[in-house]
């Protein structure tokens, strides 16, 4: 089977065979359509409603029954039996489940061992040890391949369809944006990479972004949250929310999983304090917020967290990188004695991992640190001096492949110019064995804000000149920005 899909046959073998098509049995429903994204030994597969459904396939003729349900025929009606339902007497082979052909003879005896149930159960506890994104196969997210499905049908150019295909390979972060989402997304993603790892045999990483804290995203417009800044929200957020998806995290104990947390809100804190009142109003909620979820994260071995900080037109001054180390220590200090793994940078941003043509000088506003690597060397001395202990990062290179339109560094909203950056990979760089990975976090074609002036969530970065226009809420397909995406890629698709 396919590495990086998550659909597997050994969760659910033995269920009832009876089902309208053979993916019921395996947890997924049926496609009301036939488009097939991918095929495997259970039959094609489809993607709708950003979840995995079975295609189902005309009944195989009676003497290979089990075809017709998704399964091969054993190799001889003498095949030992591990399970009896209403279709027939079943085998193993080659580490998968088989029909047994039926003879005039009758039955075959044997034992009715095997798995009945009807999803992946998880294992015994899985512990990080180190890099978190090392020797692991990536999860891809069915949403986003939905999403690109979705997308490639508005193309009629077919070199362009052809970089699309290809991005539906690549993994990247599932965003827990709301309640709501995360209760439809969490653990059903965890089920699907869980099946994924069954089948492989191979630990599966998922990455999710924890994204819902009370006055959310305080010195913007765009991408505001649900909860505000007050003690009933932040009641909701830790009990609602956090406690939440802490339940799912240990039930799904076999297998890893790296959370990007909170994007912007400590970095806000670490700027914008001062100067923005929506952030002085948040302050309280960010710091007991993130104290919270480390006590609860922190003390999971199969969990790596890393906290956001912002991108190095943000904290790269020498100033802010000082203030930085002493916030992100406090913070990390009270959740005590959950660990934190380290930290996420260029999340949702367009800054190039590295721009030769950028120095210090008056068009850098003197930052000594106008590109993500330089930023990150400086980060990880300067968090060292501060006291924290594990200091490493994943850089988001989702869309930062191609340097942009924009004029000023600090532009980040639906920027032109955009282009994919590098793959998804662990240790991506020789001599930073500080950086766990380059990683997909933000989707390429998911809009950064509304250009819509008159909008309640219109940002004026995303009105400014460099802004792609007409652009979508947050969040929201943007056909436009995907495609320039696609053809400005580096490395070409």
């Amino acid at each position: 089977m396919k590495a990086s899909i998550a659909l597997t046959a050994a969760a659910a073998l033995a269920a009832k065979a009876s089902a309208a098509c053979f993916s019921e049995r395996l947890g997924y429903p049926c496609c009301s359509g036939k488009e097939v994204v991918y095929t495997d030994n259970d039959g094609k597969w489809g993607v709708e409603n950003g979840n995995w459904c079975g295609i189902a396939d005309t009944p195989a003729p009676a003497a290979c029954w089990s075809t017709g349900l998704g399964y091969p025929c054993c190799s001889s009606s003498s095949a030992e039996v591990w399970y009896t339902d209403d279709s027939g007497k079943w085998g193993v082979e080659n580490g998968d489940w088989c029909g047994i052909p039926k003879t005039s003879g009758g039955s075959t005896g044997g034992s009715t061992g095997g798995s009945t149930g009807g999803n992946a159960t998880p294992g015994e506890q899985y512990t990080i040890t180190g890099n978190p994104f090392k020797d692991v196969e990536f999860y891809i997210n069915p949403y986003y391949v939905d999403e690109v499905n979705g997308a490639i049908a508005q193309m009629s150019d077919s070199s362009l369809i052809a970089k699309a295909e290809k991005m539906k390979t690549y993994s990247n972060a599932i965003w827990l944006d709301t309640i709501k989402n995360m209760q439809s997304w969490l653990e059903s993603n965890l089920q699907g990479a869980l099946a994924q790892q069954e089948s492989t045999g191979s630990k599966v990483l998922t990455v999710f972004v924890v994204y819902d804290l009370p006055g959310r995203d305080c010195h913007a417009l765009a991408s505001n949250g649900e909860l505000l800044a007050n003690a009933g929200d932040m009641e909701r957020y830790k009990t609602e929310y956090i406690d939440v998806i802490e339940g799912h995290l240990k039930k799904y104990k076999s297998q890893p999983v790296v959370l990007i947390v909170e994007p912007d809100s400590l970095a806000n804190m670490v700027t914008n304090i001062e100067t923005t009142p929506a952030c002085a109003d948040s302050q309280n909620y960010y710091y007991d917020g993130h104290a919270y979820l480390i006590k609860k994260f922190g003390v999971l071995p199969h969990v790596a967290m890393y906290l956001d900080i912002g991108h190095a037109f943000w904290l790269g001054w020498d100033d802010n990188r000082e203030k930085a180390g002493k916030v992100y220590a406090k913070v990390i200090q009270s959740g005590s004695p959950g660990k934190v793994r380290g930290f996420t940078d260029n999340v949702s941003n367009y800054t190039p991992w590295e721009d030769p043509t950028l120095s210090r000088g008056p068009e850098t506003e003197w930052n000594p640190c106008p590109d993500e690597k330089r930023f990150l060397e400086a980060m990880h001395k300067d968090f060292k001096a501060a006291g924290i202990s594990s200091v490493y990062f994943v850089s988001d290179t989702s869309r930062n492949g191609h340097k942009t339109d924009r004029k000023h560094p600090g532009e980040w909203c639906n920027q032109t110019g955009v282009g994919i950056g590098a793959r998804p990979k662990a240790s991506p760089i020789s001599g930073m064995d500080y950086l766990d990975a380059f990683y997909w976090i933000k989707p390429l074609g998911e809009s950064d804000g509304t250009s819509d002036e008159t909008a309640v969530r219109f940002d004026g970065y995303c009105g400014h000149e460099t802004a792609m226009k007409p652009a979508p809420e947050a969040g929201k397909w943007f056909q436009k920005h995907f495609e320039q995406g696609l053809k400005n890629a580096n490395p070409p698709l």
